[in-house]
């Protein structure tokens, strides 16, 4: 109902209860105990989200992007948790621009480091990638701070070209 109304910007945050046991996204305790429910209540909710959008014709003119602040090990943490992963986490898109069933920037099989180390997709590449898609040309985009002009991609960022339709 928001995009309806023309609200530009819809943030949807998910994980805020952190007592004890924990019930967030930050499953350093039991991982299956406690990302379990929320997974569920996520694809439901953007199942949900997904197909609204698609049935009132606003899919094609939103970018719905799913991300998190980093990944996790591939390997357990004590028993039942895992720890910060920085070298590979998942984000995926979908709506406004964003070929289906595509996948860019893949890890290695344990899902511990980029598959290219070489050129791995960087948090730059998703900004550059949805700023293109907003019609926005990150290298022209820039804004003053301390002094300096610096860009929304900061140092870098290539539109992920594999990922539009």
């Amino acid at each position: 109902r928001l995009i309806e109304r023309g609200v530009r910007f819809v943030q949807i945050w998910s994980g805020n209860d952190n007592s004890f046991p924990r019930r967030n996204w930050d499953s350093h305790e039991d991982i299956e105990r406690d990302h379990g429910p929320l997974a569920l209540g996520m694809a439901r909710g953007t199942a949900g989200l997904i197909k609204d959008l698609k049935q009132r014709g606003l899919l094609d003119d939103t970018i719905i992007h799913w991300t998190t602040e980093f990944g996790r090990m591939p390997s357990t943490q004590g028993s039942k948790g895992r720890d910060h992963n920085p070298y590979a986490f998942t984000n995926w898109l979908c709506g406004g621009g964003i070929q289906g069933g595509v996948t860019a920037g893949e890890s290695d099989e344990w899902g511990y480091k980029p598959l290219d180390r070489t050129h791995p997709s960087q948090v730059y590449d998703i900004h550059a990638t949805i700023l293109h898609l907003l019609g926005l040309n990150q290298d022209r985009l820039t804004y003053l701070h301390a002094g300096r002009f610096k860009k929304l991609t900061d140092t870098g960022g290539r539109v992920i070209n594999e990922i539009i339709t």
